[in-house]
């Protein structure tokens, strides 16, 4: 996989732009597939930033209906906090 495949974007939420701001984490949505090591090369490659941790999780799909009685699921993916060393930051905007 190359980096494009591993990151697919980073979340804004207001949680992770407070954990930006005073932890200088910033939360990735990477493939289900990648490890920690993985996204961590991916993210110093793409953003010229220096990674110091990657934490991850696997977020499970909710449930959801719509109009009819068929019911579906919202997909899975992968979260990834990444930590940053002081005075590195990605852009979000």
């Amino acid at each position: 996989m190359n980096n494009y495949e591993i990151i697919k974007t980073v979340r804004l939420t207001e949680k992770g732009t407070l954990q930006g701001e005073k932890l200088n984490q910033y939360t990735v949505v990477a493939d289900r597939r990648a490890n920690k090591i993985e996204i961590r090369n991916a993210v110093q490659d793409l953003f010229k930033v220096k990674v110091l941790s990657v934490n991850t999780l696997n977020v499970r799909g909710k449930a959801r209906r719509k109009r009819t009685h068929q019911a579906g699921t919202t997909p899975a993916w992968k979260k990834a906090l990444v930590t940053l060393k002081d005075g590195d930051r990605i852009s979000l905007t």
